[in-house]
């Protein structure tokens, strides 16, 4: 089984998956950014989005898949995947291959994402290179709001608003897994 948390930047997905593992401790978590962060090390990404690259959304899928396989554990996957061709092929190649996706969507109003992508620091070394990240997870704060409306008709949403303990309370219960206290 796959979990898949997804959402805006600052939507939280990250924060629930961590209040998911206590509590699932045979879950797996796969961060997709991985694969998107070594891909970028090897080619370009010419519109600066690894989503973009067809080898990024194959090879996540192709993983996730055989995390599932090869260690009959459910995993978690906190990532932003909002573009309907993209969830398309992902989880069409999830179905394929027989595994069961569960999809969660983690609605938060643009005046809290914002907040909470300030509030963040993701090269903290280097503070334009901070703010360059920020802006960019701001820029897309629309178009994963807007997608929301796009995403297939099983995906389960969540007020991103409450509190990561009843995300995760709404989340095991949805799923039937981990011990519900």
């Amino acid at each position: 089984m796959i979990v898949w948390v997804n959402g805006a930047f600052g939507s939280g997905k990250s924060t629930l998956v961590d209040e998911l593992r206590p509590r699932w401790p045979e879950a797996l978590v796969f961060d997709p950014e991985m694969v998107g962060y070594v891909l970028r090390e090897i080619v370009d990404v010419p519109t600066g989005d690894f989503q973009d690259l067809r080898l990024w959304r194959r090879q996540v899928a192709d993983l996730a898949v055989g995390l599932v396989q090869e260690y009959r554990r459910p995993v978690l996957v906190p990532m932003t995947l909002v573009d309907p061709r993209y969830v398309g092929e992902i989880f069409g190649a999830l179905k394929n291959a027989g595994i069961v996706a569960h999809h969660f969507f983690l609605k938060v109003s643009p005046d809290v994402l914002v907040r909470r992508i300030d509030e963040r620091s993701f090269t903290p070394d280097d503070p334009a290179k901070d703010e360059q990240v920020r802006q960019w997870c701001k820029d897309r704060i629309e178009p994963c709001t807007a997608a929301a409306d796009a995403l297939p008709g099983d995906t389960v949403f969540l007020d991103g608003e409450l509190a990561p303990r009843e995300l995760a309370d709404s989340v095991l219960a949805r799923v039937g897994a981990g011990p519900k206290g």
